[in-house]
């Protein structure tokens, strides 16, 4: 009798274990849910064949995908508790999540690998036509995307530089020195104004040719020609120092807050023990800095992959393709050349190149800082 007792009262009272579920609810539940995702499957199937024009049976537009996609949310939550009981109810409350995940995620970006196997041109009057992969070999072909890949990886290496510099400011502001404070809020200046800003004020206004403060300074110091953005060397690192001035702050505060989160007992201990301010950094505070290094480093990547406004704004890429970055380069096809189809076959490449990219710096930092530590 007790233990019948305490088996009802484990469970509330509308809600039944998932071993005590009859068969015949569950395979009516698998069968709800399968019957709901091939019904999906099949109206997404017949509406891209319509409209790449390969059948001619299909909607005329893309509401009845719609329609299709939320019976398969309520099939799924109901198969969910059919299947699943108490834990299908729990399910229920991560269903919406999902479904605006799947909506706002994954379709569109299967919406683009769709557009890139597409013949789209704004300014043509012959609309969008299914080209299979001539986008792809077009962009294999394409110096222009080579070279703005190229520039992408000398621009990821610009980060270590920053990485240093951060560093450096970071243990400044770290250490006990006069207006701390007024120096923190003006070194975190830059990361406060907009890329599009710093473009303005200093690219096009403080480094302007003929006018520009730095330009005349140059002249002053023996530069007779200061084109900062004329040739395609002096323009690469003319673009990195711009871009590096916005976001140098954004790492510094990172590293200033693992400075004085560090236990200031061990940097005591190794100045007892003898040790010089060199040995100190090197052998105590980089080491335990290294996750919080690692992790604003990896961050920082990640935003100059992005690395796109500063470019359009100043240079356009120039000169010739010199200082693209692989954004600024996929915003101009789209812009200057209305190339829609050509444009997201570039940017579905990219997004594949960042996250293996990204899959392997991940593995590689939490490697390196396991074996560090």
């Amino acid at each position: 009798m007790t233990d019948q007792t305490s088996t009802t009262n484990a469970w509330p009272a509308n809600s039944v274990p998932t071993d005590l579920i009859p068969p015949g609810r569950k395979r009516l539940g698998w069968a709800l849910m399968a019957a709901a995702t091939l019904g999906l499957l099949a109206t997404i199937l017949v509406q891209i064949l319509y409209k790449s024009e390969v059948d001619t049976i299909g909607f005329e537009t893309w509401r009845p995908v719609v329609y299709a996609y939320i019976l398969w949310g309520v099939a799924l939550g109901v198969g969910q508790v059919l299947t699943r009981g108490e834990d299908g109810q729990r399910a229920l409350f991560l269903l919406p999540a999902l479904l605006f995940t799947i909506a706002m995620v994954i379709f569109p970006t299967l919406f683009g690998f769709y557009i890139a196997l597409t013949d789209w041109n704004l300014s043509s009057f012959s609309g969008r036509k299914f080209n299979g992969l001539d986008n792809f070999w077009q962009m294999l072909g394409d110096p222009y995307y080579r070279n703005a890949l190229f520039n992408m990886v000398l621009y990821v290496l610009a980060v270590f530089v920053e990485y240093v510099i951060a560093f450096g400011l970071a243990l400044l502001l770290n250490a006990q020195i006069r207006a701390r404070k007024f120096f923190r809020v003006v070194f975190l200046m830059p990361l406060m104004l907009s890329p599009v800003a710093v473009s303005w004020m200093i690219g096009k206004s403080l480094m302007e040719y003929r006018f520009g403060p730095a330009a005349t300074l140059a002249r002053h110091l023996g530069w007779e020609n200061p084109a900062f953005f004329s040739n395609p060397i002096t323009a690469r690192i003319s673009i990195m120092v711009l871009d590096a001035w916005t976001f140098i702050p954004f790492m510094m505060i990172m590293l200033l807050a693992g400075l004085q989160a560090m236990s200031r007992e061990v940097l005591e201990a190794a100045r007892v023990d003898g040790a010089t301010p060199w040995q100190t950094f090197w052998q105590v505070t980089f080491p335990l800095m290294l996750p919080v290094s690692v992790t604003a480093v990896i961050l920082r990547i990640i935003f100059k992959l992005k690395l796109a406004d500063i470019i359009i704004t100043v240079t356009s890429g120039g000169p010739g393709g010199a200082t693209d970055s692989v954004s600024s380069f996929i915003y101009r096809e789209y812009r200057d050349r209305s190339n829609v189809g050509y444009g997201t076959m570039l940017a579905m490449a990219y997004l594949i190149i960042i996250v293996v990219f990204v899959t392997w710096l991940l593995k590689f930092a939490s490697r390196f800082v396991r074996n560090v530590n």
